[in-house]
């Protein structure tokens, strides 16, 4: 059986349960494992099994699991399935049944995935579907064998080794209980039998539900053949815990890294960097240790990350340098551009081709032109900036007015001097020069050079008489004119006409 979609095989997600272990406001198949809300990862096998035919069955915060799943861009939508109560297994595949019977498709053979199983590979449900189909079958699960099996369905098998039935633990007997072998929560069945048998579930068990695992029991008792595949006990491995939640992360970018080393991609420290499920990395790019790429991030080719950076939905183009220690959220950086070390790009920032930001730099909503500088410790936010700018050392784009942002715009070829603050809104008209120190708040023509700042005034032999006073010992006018001050800020005062304190009572 060739990988791919398959016809006549429709696959069932199950996302409909609150994860009471995970001691979590949040829905359990919500929590992201790289990035990602687990969740997806069934609902990705899925579609590459079944195509068009998947449905999901969604409980609790139903209405955000949908919007997860929405908002992901699925290669085909998805059918929807809620289990307003949760009742079991069952009765989640009941509520799946009757929107495929909807379709007016007849298909053949169902695969039931978790919603809380990131490690599970299409290779191995390829595998399980080619048992399936050689025993011809009518139910073929996935099992495993971990060392504490406390927690999970047991399989039990009969004298012959043929699977007999699966018993939840909190239904084993004690000697039942002694069995390593477990129930995955991974099948494949005949559509046929399936449905006729999820009208013969019944709630006799510990918990008053409807266990899917009964199909498998009326299975042997109709002598129909049940099949099993074993798996890794990782692989296997459904997300009940936070602590089975970090392995599983841990396992996971483990495999993406591999990937994209596979890929052409280097990196410096694989056990240090993290990259999301959702990232693309092109060829012969360079990523330093610790880095974090999140999200939807795309790195062109032939590019430098260097360590302690966090990239996070944002695109760089070909050839762009990240120096260490920056931060780049929901930003662009075209071909060939340079940032850092220790820059921040907050949504919204652009660096055009060429462009260059340094140290201690900021951006938001700003976009810095071709070619253009920010080399040192400034802040340019809501601004647009044209090709060819040089922004001197301690610039600031001041967009906040205390009640909105307003833009300040600079044209081509500008040269701003340091320790300038742009009083938004402004316009820098094209090729003007901005002296050092300037305040500017209002519009700058084209080639004009713009000085705001107070005169200079240089006081000739004033710092000589200074330190000839002090080295008499008497003290300077300026510090009595400070002391002065002082006292007049302090509610001091001396002399003949020095008032008493009063007293307090």
């Amino acid at each position: 059986m060739k990988a791919g979609v398959h016809k006549n095989l429709g696959a069932v997600v199950m996302a409909a349960g609150l994860g009471k272990r995970m001691k979590s406001k949040l829905a359990k198949v919500l929590h992201p494992v790289a990035g990602r809300p687990m969740v997806l990862y069934g609902v990705d096998l899925a579609q590459q099994l079944a195509g068009e035919h998947v449905a999901v069955v969604v409980g609790y915060q139903g209405k955000d699991v949908r919007a997860a799943i929405e908002t992901s861009g699925p290669r085909a939508p998805v059918m929807i399935v809620e289990q307003a109560q949760q009742l079991g297994t069952g009765h989640a595949m009941q509520q799946a049944r009757d929107v495929f019977r909807r379709l007016g498709k007849t298909l053949s053979t169902y695969v039931i995935l978790n919603g809380d199983t990131p490690l599970l590979q299409a290779e191995t449900l390829q595998a399980l579907l080619r048992l399936h189909q050689d025993e011809h079958a009518a139910v073929t699960l996935l099992t495993a064998t971990p060392d504490d099996p406390a927690g999970y369905g047991r399989v039990v098998r009969a004298r012959d080794g043929h699977v007999q039935k699966i018993v939840e633990d909190r239904d084993a007997t004690a000697a039942e209980k002694q069995i390593h072998e477990i129930n995955v929560g991974t099948y494949v069945m005949d559509g046929s039998f399936l449905f006729d048998a999820l009208d013969k579930l019944q709630p006799r068990n510990a918990q008053g539900e409807y266990y899917l695992t009964d199909v498998v029991t009326l299975a042997a008792e109709r002598g129909l053949r049940i099949s099993a595949l074993a798996v890794s006990e990782a692989e296997g491995m459904g997300i009940n815990t936070r602590e089975q939640l970090a392995a599983a992360e841990q396992a996971v970018r483990r495999r993406i890294c591999s990937y994209w080393m596979r890929e052409g991609v280097t990196l410096r420290n694989p056990a240090t960097t993290s990259i999301d499920a959702d990232v693309v990395i092109g060829r012969d790019t360079v990523i330093h240790a610790g880095v974090a790429l999140e999200g939807r991030t795309t790195i062109g080719e032939d590019c430098i990350v260097r360590s302690h950076t966090r990239i996070s939905d944002s695109t760089l183009g070909h050839r762009v340098v990240v120096q260490d220690h920056c931060v780049i959220r929901e930003s662009r950086l075209e071909d060939d551009a340079a940032i850092g070390p220790f820059a921040h790009l907050r949504p919204g920032a652009v660096l055009r081709r060429a462009a260059k930001v340094g140290n201690f730099v900021e951006m938001k909503k700003a976009e810095l032109g071709e070619g253009s500088k920010a080399n040192h410790l400034s802040y340019l936010g809501d601004a647009t900036i044209g090709k060819g700018v040089n922004i001197g050392a301690g610039t600031i784009t001041c967009n906040y007015d205390g009640h909105k942002k307003h833009e300040t715009v600079i044209e081509d070829d500008v040269f701003v001097g340091s320790d300038t603050q742009f009083v938004a809104p402004v316009t820098i008209g094209k090729g003007a020069v901005i002296a050092a120190g300037a305040t500017i708040t209002a519009d700058v023509p084209p080639d004009t050079l713009a000085i705001a700042r107070a005169p200079q005034v240089n006081r000739p032999g004033w710092a000589a008489r200074q330190r000839a006073l002090l080295a008499g010992g008497a003290t300077p006018p300026s510090r009595k004119l400070t002391s002065l001050k002082a006292d007049k800020v302090s509610g001091k005062s001396s002399g003949r006409n020095a008032k008493p304190a009063k007293r307090r009572s």
